[in-house]
């Protein structure tokens, strides 16, 4: 059978799909999956594997793929991040007949994707990158498609997408932000970025940012006329976001228990991060529910919170609280699913949501004022008032000659923990700071020890000398 290939491989089998769930880590699992269906979602992938592992580790593959076929998760796409093209097309090869693409992941901006030198950086290693969707797309039954990250320079971004077609990419999603646009500042996606890119190119592409309502889907591929629309942060905080409709949040959350009852096994701690972006808005006012759903240790219990949250909120409703006054920041009241944070800068390009929720949180300031600090810190900070975390108020440390770290204030050799435990064991020296004392325990010895002992242990001294 001929492989399909760019438009005619999006119409015949992804069924020109274009709602699509992203792929996203320990998060797009089958349960999640399922909802998302359920509720408006035409297309979605798998989460991130790392193609090394899916190679080498049977468990991996069997935990993340091989036992997820079901006739319901159709179409599907799996994504792989990797950097060497002969491991990524062995997984590839083991993962194609349980999906419909291989994907390459050439966004992931995290740390971890930097240490393991994959995701987004590897966006300026072109010959490589063209090197491995080449091979995936000769040797692969099924297509290859990629999704990036764009540059600052729209030229540069369209080129970058040519590459990829060149090689033999078959679809393209590409999501509006640099590669160092994350976390605190991360910023508006740019669609005239995506709007370039799919102008240039002859394959179907998918835009991903600033999705946070049905209506944003609209006039994304309105303006910038992709074949779809990929959403990842608004189909966490609301799984039925392409469906236009905003339903409370206890709605979703027992429906996708019962489906991870219904599709076992599904990691606790996916089932608990889940429902945490849920109920996040109705957790802050809980505070309580939210201490015990963390420390909660399986599904029975996990659906019990769930269900106080549920009768709390039905309480609330009954008795007719303006819940909307008291937390005016919220669009809807705190039980309605609706988006975390929108887009960053103030200005969610007709997002429904009030511009009074359109504000990341900022970077933390000089003086460190308590509302910048982020809900980690304001937690320690709660618990040591006297806590300090301003880089130019902490005290500073003299290093260590051998290695940099802090060295001990009063230690004889003027060195670190570690260094100075090297450092009296090569000598047979002690350091009283740090309690070391190679030397009295050597001393001891000595005087304990039998005359043959003795010289045993001059020798010894003598070679560590």
């Amino acid at each position: 059978m001929t492989k399909l290939q760019g438009f005619e491989f999006w119409r015949k089998t992804l069924k020109e799909a274009r709602f699509v769930v992203a792929p996203m880590v320990d998060q797009s699992e089958l349960a999640w999956r399922l909802l998302s269906r359920r509720h408006g979602a035409q297309l979605c992938y798998t989460p991130m594997l790392h193609a090394q592992v899916f190679v080498r580790d049977a468990n991996y593959r069997k935990e993340n793929l091989y036992n997820e076929v079901c006739e319901e998760d159709r179409p599907l796409i799996t994504q792989f991040c990797a950097n060497d093209p002969e491991v990524f097309l062995q997984a590839a090869l083991l993962a194609q007949d349980y999906c419909d693409a291989i994907d390459l992941n050439l966004g992931c901006p995290q740390m971890i994707a930097k240490r393991g030198h994959y995701g987004v950086f590897l966006q300026d290693e072109w010959e490589l990158l063209g090197k491995m969707v080449r091979l995936a797309n000769e040797k692969l039954s099924v297509p290859i498609t990629c999704k990036i990250r764009v540059f600052k320079e729209i030229e540069k971004t369209v080129r970058y997408a040519q590459m990829l077609e060149k090689a033999g990419c078959q679809l393209l999603t590409v999501h509006g932000r640099t590669k160092d646009q994350k976390g605190a500042v991360t910023g508006i996606a740019s669609w005239e970025h995506i709007k370039a890119v799919r102008k240039a190119v002859h394959i179907p592409v998918f835009a991903n940012g600033n999705i946070q309502h049905l209506s944003d889907v609209e006039r994304c591929i309105q303006e910038t006329g992709v074949q779809g629309v990929m959403s990842a942060e608004g189909n966490l905080h609301n799984p039925a976001v392409f469906e236009g409709r905003s339903p409370p949040v206890w709605e979703m959350a027992e429906e996708y228990l019962e489906l991870v009852k219904q599709y076992p096994p599904c990691s606790l701690s996916y089932v608990r991060a889940h429902l945490f972006k849920l109920w996040h808005h109705t957790l802050q006012i809980h505070q309580d529910l939210r201490e015990e759903l963390a420390k909660v240790k399986n599904l029975e219990a996990l659906a019990n919170v769930s269900k106080q949250l549920r009768l709390r909120c039905q309480e609330e409703t009954a008795k007719g609280k303006d819940v909307e006054e008291k937390h005016g920041s919220l669009p809807f009241p705190h039980w309605i699913c609706q988006p975390y944070e929108p887009v960053a800068n103030g200005t969610c390009q007709g997002s429904e949501v009030k511009k009074t929720m359109c504000q990341k949180r900022p970077l933390e300031d000089s003086d460190s004022s308590a509302y910048t600090l982020s809900k980690n810190k304001l937690k320690k900070r709660s618990r040591n008032p006297n806590k300090n975390f301003c880089p130019q108020q902490k005290p500073k440390y003299i290093k260590c000659d051998q290695c940099g770290n802090p060295k001990g204030n009063k230690c004889v050799f003027n060195l670190c923990r570690g260094c100075c435990k090297k450092k009296a064991f090569k000598e047979v020296a002690d350091c009283p700071s740090h309690r070391q004392v190679f030397g009295s325990a050597a001393w001891k010895k000595q005087r304990m020890c039998s005359p043959r002992m003795c010289l045993v242990m001059e020798l010894r001294l003598m070679l560590l000398t």
